[in-house]
């Protein structure tokens, strides 16, 4: 049962902390896994005779990450129910559409996200109650009828029975953030939730443990801010939530009061980082391992936190579909013996593969290829904590016949089980016959100085089927120097790869899981022609 991790923090570990900035003030809140836990059993209470929330109901979240939700999370599954975590991010029609397919019984939102509940309340047919993650002094944003949480835990006993049940009952139901036709939903089990914990556990893989220090920057609305809040209590690590303020200064300021040891969050938090660090000459000494997942680690980004700041980074790879971590980036002694620049080259692959996720990766046929580190196919995975369909019973075709997930991905294995992605399906660039991986070209052009962010895409061209399009948002103050990017480019990649054109945006598309949309570039230069289809 999940409600058994947080058992035993209360009882192993309850003086360890849980700090909150909180989303509504900005001010810190402590509580210790032992108070968490008494307040928790307030909520199961509530949620069940307050709200009359019985075993198999869906409980959403709109919610950024604090004490508030690291509760929820428990309280929610812990008695039967199922925590369905909404991106605030996504259209809030398609908020509608999945609190709807989910029959989402409750909401519990913060207050920054109170906008989006007002517009969206009366077509949430399904939802019985509104509750804001807050006390009465900040209910002036809410126009809906609501409750707030601390009045509703107020008068509930301490006293609750965890129940136990079938340990394949659902507990937490995530939407993929596709970018084509309606998300798919994705059921995690007690049982699921509880391995994945156990398997990031693993000193090569998370390794998180009471002397740790973790903040997860990764929102808890995001497959479970990647497992931490369940590895985190399990092995009593001290716990930092960012809440609503993901900026540089803000970042760095939790940092240093409460001496993080290890982050987790995708690559534009950890730019922005940077660039705050650069101007403001910082540090961030306690930290000692990064974890990036979400899109590629770039080579430039790895150098500087590395080099200047003394940070390991360590890149991951997984999906919504996964719970979500597939791979994570740890040298194996006998590369620690290796120079610097052959390390560099092992960390910017996706990672080795952790026990209990199995991977094979096929050609188009469906052969499995061999673990060579350089057959490049379709990914494919399979696990106790990896889905094997989708919630009612949409998007079958992403499974093979014979369990297997269909990632999307094309990479390749090497013989210890580093995985190495080239590309996604939809995104491989294919020129006369040949393949140009985006994500390394993208990766190569980041290494400009000039360059904050970059992507490729695969235009059509009259010849050679394909050719690379180069997007590229300068850093504040560089110059749009397409050239120069071009003449970079021509020291990094193979002749051939080098993009036909760059083209400059005032503002990379971002999406809700802090990927560049590419569906979004597609749009805005689907009439695009290259300046010369002789080059």
């Amino acid at each position: 049962m999940i409600s058994d991790i947080l058992v035993h923090a209360a009882k192993c570990h309850g003086d360890q902390e849980i700090v909150s900035r909180l989303p509504e003030s900005g001010t810190i809140h402590r509580e210790t896994y032992a108070e968490a836990h008494e307040r928790t059993k307030q909520l199961a209470n509530a949620l069940t005779k307050k709200l009359k929330i019985k075993e198999g109901d869906r409980v959403a979240t709109i919610a950024w990450n604090s004490h508030r939700h690291f509760e929820l999370y428990y309280a929610i599954s812990g008695v039967g129910a199922v925590v369905h975590t909404v991106n605030p991010r996504l259209d809030p029609k398609q908020i509608i559409w999945m609190l709807d397919h989910a029959q989402a019984k409750a909401v519990f939102f913060d207050k920054s996200f109170a906008p989006i509940v007002n517009a969206i309340a009366k077509a949430c047919k399904s939802v019985k109650n509104w509750v804001l993650m807050t006390d009465k002094t900040h209910s002036d944003a809410v126009d809906v009828k609501h409750k707030t949480y601390e009045e509703l835990i107020a008068d509930q006993s301490t006293d609750f029975d965890w129940p136990v049940f079938d340990e394949y009952a659902a507990a937490g139901l995530c939407y993929t953030s596709g970018t084509t036709g309606d998300p798919k939903g994705v059921l995690y089990s007690h049982r699921s939730n509880v391995l994945h914990a156990m398997a990031t556990s693993a000193s090569d893989v998370v390794g998180v443990g009471a002397r740790g220090v973790m903040m997860p920057v990764v929102p808890m609305f995001h497959v479970n801010a990647w497992g931490v809040p369940y590895a985190a209590p399990m092995n009593g690590t001290k716990l930092i939530m960012p809440g609503a303020q993901l900026d540089g200064a803000s970042l760095h300021e939790l940092i240093e009061s409460e001496d993080v040891s290890y982050v987790a969050g995708v690559p534009t938090v950890w730019l922005g980082l940077l660039n705050y660090l650069e101007q403001e000459g910082k540090r961030i000494d306690s930290v000692q391992r990064v974890l990036i997942g979400g899109s590629a680690l770039p080579e430039s980004l790895l150098r500087a936190y590395e080099d200047k700041y003394g940070v390991v980074m360590q890149q991951g790879w997984g999906m919504t579909e996964m719970s979500p971590l597939g791979t994570v980036n740890v040298l194996l002694p006998k590369q620690e013996k290796l120079d610097r620049e052959e390390q560099i080259k092992i960390k910017l692959k996706q990672g080795r593969l952790v026990f209990g996720v199995g991977m094979r990766v096929v050609d188009d046929e469906g052969k499995e290829l061999p673990w060579d580190g350089k057959s490049s196919g379709h990914v494919q995975v399979r696990g106790p904590w990896i889905a094997s369909a989708y919630y009612r019973g949409a998007g079958a075709e992403s499974f093979t016949d014979d369990g297997w997930f269909q990632t999307g991905d094309v990479a390749h294995l090497d013989g210890n089980g580093f995985m190495t992605i080239t590309d996604r399906s939809k995104d491989v660039i294919k020129t006369g016959g040949e393949w140009i991986s985006s994500i390394d070209l993208e990766n190569a052009a980041m290494g400009h100085p000039d360059v904050a962010m970059a992507a490729a895409v695969g235009m059509p061209h009259p010849k050679w089927q394909e050719r690379p399009l180069l997007v590229v948002q300068v850093k504040d103050g560089a110059e749009q120097n397409a050239e120069s990017i071009l003449d970079y480019l021509r020291g990094e990649v193979p002749k051939w790869w080098v993009p036909d054109a760059v083209e400059f945006i005032d503002e990379m598309p971002i999406g809700a899981t802090g990927k560049i949309l590419k569906t979004k570039l597609r749009e805005i230069y689907k009439d695009y022609e290259f300046p010369s289809v002789e080059a």
